[in-house]
């Protein structure tokens, strides 16, 4: 009996190819990925599964309805799960347009494709198949020194990365109410793990201090974050597939909170261990302290009572354990740092200056 099919945009990304390798791994599923390949998706990720019988990639964008919607006739796929957007806050910064084009207008040619592809199921395949979009918890804006976002918080986004993914979200909302998709939303916190592009904090930080260069922390470091292991993200992704209540939105955190300003000496005393001949150590040393992000939300956490109590989900890592885990990648995949690292000179963006 052939395998179901699941359709994942953004899967050469990094959360989204973290998910891809999974669904491989466990054999279940065949995927069909769709990536535009822009800056940040990397086919070298995807090395080990390219050629394997149940994945397939597209080089295309979510833009392209009508790629989309054949990729949609001819597969067949049971769910879609939505990773691809455009998601640097700093980036957002500087190009608004891009985010709005591929987070607004990309998804909502993708609801359209997924609402005429309905059309053509039968009844029983109409009651199984989902769509999921995965989000952020930047949509919901920022939090003082205590409490935590829920599901049911106010949508608050402070900066055009996240009013992207605000409006996204809420298009989600809007096709699972007119027309009856089948939607699953989750708000995620901050991801890290392997494969992640060094724009991002922790592989950036990484990249740095193994060459001696600045560690570059934005203001005092005192902006909080909940930080969530990637392999944790996609079990609970697995989890609302499996058994979400459609037209629900789920809060998937690492409960894991660090200043900026933590994370990043964490990081050093770990590079201290495992590398006791490196000429920069103590690498803390290499901390700068840089002018704050325009409009920088001080502080993320989430409530995942919901995802927990209805889905029996829990991160299985604590940030000590993932933070390790990260920083051993990274140390012994050098060759894909490099390649990456082509696209991206570690720059600072977002200055406005």
């Amino acid at each position: 009996m052939p395998l179901p099919t699941w359709l994942v945009t953004g899967g050469a990304g990094f959360i989204g190819a973290n998910f891809v390798l999974r669904q491989i791994a466990r054999g279940k599923t065949r995927v069909v990925n769709l990536d535009a390949l822009t800056y940040a998706g990397n086919l070298a990720t995807l090395a080990q599964v390219l050629d394997h019988p149940n994945h397939l990639f597209v080089h295309g964008s979510i833009t392209d309805r009508a790629l989309v919607r054949r990729l949609l006739r001819e597969h067949r796929p049971i769910a879609v799960i939505h990773f691809a957007a455009e998601s640097h806050v700093d980036r957002s910064i500087d190009s608004p347009g891009q985010f709005i084009q591929t987070n607004v207008i990309g998804t909502f040619e993708l609801l359209e494709a997924v609402r005429h592809y309905l059309t053509e199921l039968s009844e029983s395949e109409r009651r199984t198949f989902r769509f999921l979009h995965v989000s952020t918890d930047e949509v919901y804006g920022s939090l003082g020194p205590t409490g935590k976002f829920n599901e049911e918080s106010p949508y608050r986004p402070n900066s055009p990365y996240s009013a992207s993914k605000a409006a996204s979200d809420h298009l989600v909302r809007a096709y699972h109410h007119t027309y009856g998709l089948p939607t699953l939303t989750t708000n995620c916190s901050n991801n890290y793990g392997p494969y992640q592009f060094p724009e991002k904090l922790i592989p950036l930080m990484i990249l740095n201090a193994l060459e001696g260069k600045p560690l570059p922390i934005y203001g005092q470091g005192q902006n909080v974050r909940d930080w969530l292991y990637v392999e944790d993200h996609c079990r609970a992704i697995e989890r609302v597939l499996e058994a979400g209540r459609i037209g629900e939105v789920y809060n998937i955190g690492g409960h894991s909170e660090k200043t900026n300003l933590e994370v990043v000496t964490t990081l050093c005393h770990i590079l201290d261990k495992l590398l006791p001949d490196s000429p920069y150590r103590p690498h803390e040393q290499l901390l700068t302290f840089v002018a704050d992000r325009p409009g920088h939300d001080l502080r993320y956490a989430m409530d995942t009572s919901k995802i927990q109590s209805e889905l029996g989900w829990s991160p299985q890592e604590n940030f000590d354990t993932g933070l390790s885990k990260t920083v051993r990648w990274y140390l012994n995949n050098r060759d894909w740092c490099r390649q990456v690292s082509a696209k991206y000179n570690r720059e600072r963006l977002g200055t406005l200056a």
